[in-house]
Formats: structure tokens, sequence, C-alpha cells
């Protein structure tokens, strides 16, 4: 468990800087320099993310059930795992509605992706990996919004061509993790099989 909650404490701290310690960030972005402290930043992520996965890896081989959850929620995650998709992709094409719309799409499929897991999952490692995803979402999204009012950015445009683009390839990567890559990557069949 040590592993895991290790993992969490560094992924979710680096990408929290914004939140917690913005002054410093910039402090440290102008006397390091952008691409050293991309890198650092990447690597600590990266760190983060291998000891989250490596803990949640092993407390999934000797798993403290909570709840028996029922089949419906499974089916609920699966169709919640389809706007997560939509709003990722929405973060990284540009000139998009999603994205002009809802500013922070990828903090909205982070959370959107974490409570879909919670409804579908039930042990401990569970509740600490995505519910800790979940709480992180929904603290940064808010201070995300804050900061865009404070700065007082213009309203982003969005083109339908683009939109159109984002839905398709959100339901494209939807489908192939629903139907491989989770079962390929995670050892869990969402969609059964």
């Amino acid at each position: 468990m040590l592993e895991l909650l290790l993992g969490l404490f560094v992924f979710l701290g680096v990408h929290s800087m914004r939140i917690f310690a913005d002054g410093w960030r910039s402090a440290m972005i102008e006397r390091m320099g952008a691409l050293a402290w991309k890198g650092l930043y990447a690597l600590l992520s990266l760190l983060g993310f291998w000891l989250l996965i490596r803990g949640w890896a092993q407390l999934r081989l000797e798993p403290q059930v909570l709840w028996t959850t029922p089949v419906a929620l499974r089916h609920v995650a699966a169709v919640l795992m389809l706007p997560s998709f939509v709003l990722w992709v929405a973060a990284y094409v540009p000139g998009n509605l999603i994205r002009a719309r809802l500013h922070h799409p990828m903090v909205l499929g982070t959370k959107t992706w974490a409570l879909a897991h919670l409804l579908a999952n039930n042990t401990v490692a569970d509740l600490l990996l995505f519910g800790s995803f979940l709480v992180w979402s929904v603290v940064l999204f808010v201070a995300s919004r804050r900061r865009d009012r404070r700065e007082q950015r213009p309203a982003a445009t969005g083109r339908l061509a683009p939109t159109v683009l984002t839905v398709l390839l959100g339901l494209g990567v939807w489908a192939a993790f629903a139907f491989w890559l989770h079962a390929a990557l995670i050892g869990v069949r969402p969609m059964g099989g």
C-alpha cells in the first residue's frame, strides 16, 4: 500500500503545483528554464505513475473487497467512459467546440474516468486510486476555472469540423480500450468476454 500512496503523492503532487505552489513553480521555471523544468516534471510524473501502478497491482493480488458492486454499475461505468475519452481527445484537437466551451476537458475527462471506475470497482486499492484522482480532479477543475476568471482569459471559439473529428477520435479510442486495450494493459475486460 505504501507504494501506491507514495505514487499518488508524487504523481498528483507534481500535477497540483499550479493549485498549491504556482508562485514557486513560476520561480523554478524562471530559474531552471522551461525545458529543464519540463524534463524534471516529466521524470517525477513518470516516477509517480510507475509507483502508483506497481502499488495498485500489488494490492490487486490480495484484494480487500469493501462492497458488492451491482452489475448495472459496470454498465454505467462503460457508458461514462465514452465521454471521458472524448474529453481527453478534446484537450489535444485544436479548435474544437468542446474545449472552447468547457475549457479544461482533460481534467473533466479524468474526473469522469475516476467516477466511472469507482462505480465499477470495489476494493481498497480501487478506492485509494480512483478516489484520489476524483478528489484531485474536482479540486484542480475549480482552481483552474478560478484562475481563468482571475486572468480574464477571452472566450475561446471552436469550429464544427474539429469537433466532429474530436468526437470520432474519442469514440475510436474508447472502442479500442473497451474491446481490446483495457484487457491487454490492465487484464480486465470491461465489455465482458
